[in-house]
């Protein structure tokens, strides 16, 4: 029986049903777990990462730029 790194709430998996690499969800934290061992079972929490979610806000923030870009040279071509 293996038990979730966040919460420590008991996971009921048989290492024979998961391979390594298998990402899982703890039911009772809701965090999301990488298989790492199978014998013994090994479970590691797989931590977000934030430099992901920076690169995706970063490149909203440049096409969203692009967009005023283009609305100025319309408003040009109007006047």
């Amino acid at each position: 029986m293996a038990t979730c790194p966040e919460c420590d709430a008991e996971l009921d998996i048989d290492e024979f049903d998961v391979d390594k690499g298998d990402v899982i969800s703890c039911p009772e934290c809701g965090s999301n777990l990488e298989v790492t061992g199978l014998a013994p079972l090994e479970i590691e929490v797989i931590e977000e990462d934030d430099d992901e979610d920076d690169d995706l806000e970063e490149a909203e923030e440049e096409e969203g730029d692009e967009d005023e870009d283009e609305d100025e040279e319309e408003d040009r071509w109007e006047e």
